[in-house]
């Protein structure tokens, strides 16, 4: 008895060592072909933004499906960092926050451009989405959900895009942005109303050749400016986008005779009005008029503004002469049409230089 005791203890001691093996050899096997590495991307991509990231449009985004994530919380509500594995130079980073905190400084860098030509445009995202497409060197699509069930909060979401960008990629990046704010949205218990499914986010951008058209056309953000008069004299050209009643950001631009913008005509809605109020309305240098109106959907007032533009190639302004009282009506004219879009109150006219 004790001799079949002793064999079967040195059996299951084989046995226990042959597991070893097995174990370590079938470790070492997904180690060397990638799996473990696969295994772990897509974990991290699992967890990313406090798992809220939503990872269709990724590899849209990216052109690969070999991602990884890894944190990038600025001490913001959450924060996540996608890139290729193997790393080509191609990321998206995600950045989430309530309106009701202050903005990342990165984000509050494009409302300081204000008067620099056509640098603060911002294109309608569309599709019923609460967002906006803009570039300066980098592609950003930021997006603000209003809660209905929590006044005056709302999500916001910035997707930053960096590397070789194309309309794919960028519609990657909507996707990627607007269904991560949504399913953020939800985990917080903020109810939002949010748009469809993204299937194109076009990378055309104002000031470009070919985007100014005479005043007598403007059909969208521009169309309240047609009838102001002295426009035609002056700037008789617009570059403009289209009319979209969900965009938390509205820009149009009064070009002159050469194509050079002029004017530049911004209204900001919620948590862009917020944003822009706290740099000071954009820091304005030179001549402008601001404006505000009490809106419904949020409790922050929409922000109107109006500056002459300053042109840094030419080191000049393409409107030599400032008129304090074209300007007040212009951004009247505009403010009045935006804030009846959006139901919005009585425009006041809050300042002039």
């Amino acid at each position: 008895m004790q001799k079949k005791s002793g064999l079967r203890g040195i059996h299951a001691g084989w046995y226990a060592v042959v597991c070893v093996l097995v174990l370590g050899l079938v470790a070492l096997v997904l180690y060397g072909s990638g799996a473990y590495d696969s295994w772990r991307d897509g974990r991290s991509l699992d967890q990313a933004c406090d798992g809220a990231l939503a990872q269709d449009g990724l590899t849209s985004a990216l052109g690969s499906s070999h991602l990884k994530a890894e944190d990038g919380d600025d001490g913001s509500l959450a924060g996540c960092f996608v890139k290729t594995s193997p790393g080509t130079g191609r990321a998206v980073r995600v950045t989430l926050r309530w309106s009701t905190d202050g903005a990342p400084s990165g984000s509050l860098v494009w409302y300081n451009a204000d008067t620099l030509g056509v640098r603060e445009q911002a294109a309608p995202l569309g599709n019923g989405w609460s967002g906006v497409v803009r570039y300066d060197g980098t592609w950003q699509i930021m997006v603000a959900l209003d809660c209905a069930n929590q006044k005056n909060k709302a999500l916001v979401a910035y997707g930053d895009l960096y590397g070789a960008s194309s309309g794919t990629a960028l519609t990657g990046l909507g996707r990627v942005t607007t269904e991560t704010a949504k399913k953020a949205a939800a985990q917080h218990g903020c109810q939002v109303k949010a748009g469809k499914r993204l299937t194109r986010v076009s990378t055309a951008r104002l000031g470009e050749p070919g985007t100014a058209k005479p005043l007598g056309q403007a059909q969208g953000s521009c169309v309240a400016l047609r009838d102001v008069p002295g426009a035609q004299s002056g700037t008789p050209e617009i570059m403009e986008y289209p009319a979209d009643p969900d965009a938390p950001q509205t820009n149009c631009y009064l070009a002159t005779s050469a194509k050079k913008p002029g004017y530049g005509l911004y209204a900001y809605y919620g948590a862009a009005a917020k944003d822009f109020e706290s740099v000071g309305f954009g820091h304005p240098g030179g001549d402008y008029v601001l404006a505000t109106a009490p809106c419904p959907r949020s409790t922050h007032e929409a922000a109107f503004a109006l500056y002459r533009l300053y042109d840094r190639d030419t080191g000049n302004y393409p409107v030599p002469h400032y008129s304090d009282s074209f300007a007040r009506s212009a951004l009247k004219a505009f403010a009045e049409h935006e804030a009846e879009q959006r139901g919005c109150g009585e425009v006041r006219i809050m300042s002039a230089p």
